[in-house]
């Protein structure tokens, strides 16, 4: 959405993911405004890639599996695989930050990737390696909370 719109505070990004069916608290979205890498400026809220990367107190591939944990639980509905394609459902819309939390992750088992409104696909280089990653993603999904703030 702060690509494709110029989004100015965090109110109006709050009442513009209502309007697309997201109710988040004010303290969530700060939280995630941070988490995604989001720089406010006299233009907007611009993407991490537009402003030169990532804060650098914060460790990039710490920051990318945040980013990915925290994208999956928040919006993922379900993980399977389709031969060598593991298939990513979100709700309407989180498919590109889905998406793009999944490229900045680096796993290795994805060759590549495609993200659509309610759909990613990751292409895998083989069945196995994409069960292995369906796998993975499906762990981080099901992991209790307790247990990932512990291993933090």
């Amino acid at each position: 959405m702060v690509r494709e719109e110029s989004i100015h505070s965090q109110e109006e990004l709050q009442r513009r993911l209502a309007t697309r069916g997201f109710h988040v608290a004010q303290p969530t979205l700060s939280r995630d405004l941070r988490d995604l890498g989001l720089a406010k400026t006299a233009a907007g809220y611009v993407a991490p890639d537009s402003t030169g990367g990532i804060p650098a107190r914060v460790p990039a591939r710490d920051h990318a599996a945040s980013r990915l944990e925290r994208a999956l639980r928040t919006y993922v509905r379900s993980v399977g695989t389709a031969h060598t394609i593991v298939v990513v459902r979100t709700p309407p819309a989180a498919a590109h930050p889905v998406g793009l939390a999944i490229d900045q992750a680096e796993l290795p088992e994805v060759v590549g990737s495609i993200a659509g409104d309610d759909t990613i696909f990751l292409a895998t280089a083989s069945p196995e390696t994409a069960v292995k990653l369906a796998g993975r993603l499906n762990r981080i999904l099901e992991r209790p909370r307790s247990s990932r703030r512990a291993q933090a």
